[in-house]
């Protein structure tokens, strides 16, 4: 995947710099620092709300596929209700 990124002409200056001491082409660099960064932010942060509950999502099976909607409608149904039984 092509990602474009803009960078002050420093910051550009010295990402050249660092690649070519490194024998490293400028994706190359690019992409192990943002590895080392993505890695750094994983640990200070720990895991995903989704990655905590990912084994548990889907295992209490009701049997009914639409519950939310159905439940959707029948909030939507019952507030119309209370709402003409105060008129």
């Amino acid at each position: 995947m092509l990602t474009s990124v803009k960078l002050p002409e420093e910051l550009r200056l010295e990402l050249e710099t660092a690649a070519r001491r490194l024998s490293l082409t400028k994706s190359a660099f690019i992409r192990r620092a943002l590895s080392a960064e993505i890695a750094r932010t994983r640990a200070e942060l720990g895991p995903a709300p989704y990655e905590l509950g990912k084994d548990l999502f889907g295992k209490a099976r009701s049997g009914h596929r639409n519950l939310s909607a159905t439940r959707a409608r029948k909030l939507i149904a019952n507030a119309a209700r209370a709402a003409r039984s105060h008129r």
